[in-house]
């Protein structure tokens, strides 16, 4: 089977990491290491007493995780974050995509963790974006081979959109992105804080202005995270 280093980026998740780490161990991972960017928690100190390999970093999910990246062993590199959860055929599933089809990135569908029909929309929607445009985001747990992944340089070091720029760079290696049956379970909490819909709209928002031109950085300034990493380009 594949090799898979399993990074998740942190701050302040002390209360969501054992349960993003045991999914990954679960699943079968070769290492997780936990890229932290200044957390004022106890999520340093308890990723060691979960046997992650600790990397601090500056704030910032893209500098994170490619700190991360660049230490890992695995063949691929599978991006969780920290509230979020892999199903434990996850790395099965990557080792297929390899093995059978070619696959050199990728990510999973989603399971929102709320009950309704708005929710469900939602994910079915995620899966379609990827599908029909090859766009996966973050909270999907994107994997790509190490090799491509350093290749096209990583993740862009951007205070938001890093998945984004991520697909683009892929796009730009003629890399489609295909979608796993997961279901990689995903915390509600921002759609909780603010709305399915208020959330839905904001996002799209950001994301045609960042389509638009406007920069990554001046769109981080509209954005208000909450308190895992600035958020990547949308935590739907």
């Amino acid at each position: 089977m594949v090799s898979v280093s399993v990074v998740i980026p942190t701050l302040n998740e002390a209360a969501r990491l054992p349960v993003a780490v045991s999914s990954a161990r679960a699943a079968g991972c070769v290492e997780v290491l936990v890229a932290d960017g200044g957390s004022t928690d106890a999520t340093a100190s308890l990723a060691k007493t979960l046997a992650c390999r600790l990397i601090e970093t500056p704030r910032g999910r893209g500098i994170q995780q490619n700190a991360a990246a660049r230490l890992a062993a695995g063949e691929v590199l599978l991006f969780l974050h920290a509230d979020c959860r892999l199903p434990r055929e996850a790395l099965q599933q990557i080792d297929e995509a390899v093995h059978r089809f070619g696959a050199t990135a990728g990510a999973f569908r989603q399971s929102i963790d709320a009950p309704g029909h708005l929710y469900r929309a939602l994910e079915t929607g995620n899966a379609l974006r990827v599908r029909l445009f090859g766009l996966a985001y973050g909270d999907q747990a994107i994997f790509v081979r190490r090799d491509l992944f350093e290749a096209v340089g990583g993740f862009p070091e951007w205070p938001l959109m890093e998945d984004v720029g991520l697909m683009q760079r892929l796009r730009r290696a003629r890399v489609r992105p295909v979608l796993l049956d997961g279901p990689v379970v995903v915390s509600a909490r921002r759609w909780q804080r603010c709305g399915v819909v208020r959330q839905t709209l904001r996002n799209w928002s950001l994301l045609a202005a960042y389509f638009c031109g406007v920069s990554p950085r001046t769109l981080a300034r509209f954005y208000d995270g909450p308190g895992v990493v600035r958020p990547s380009a949308v935590e739907r």
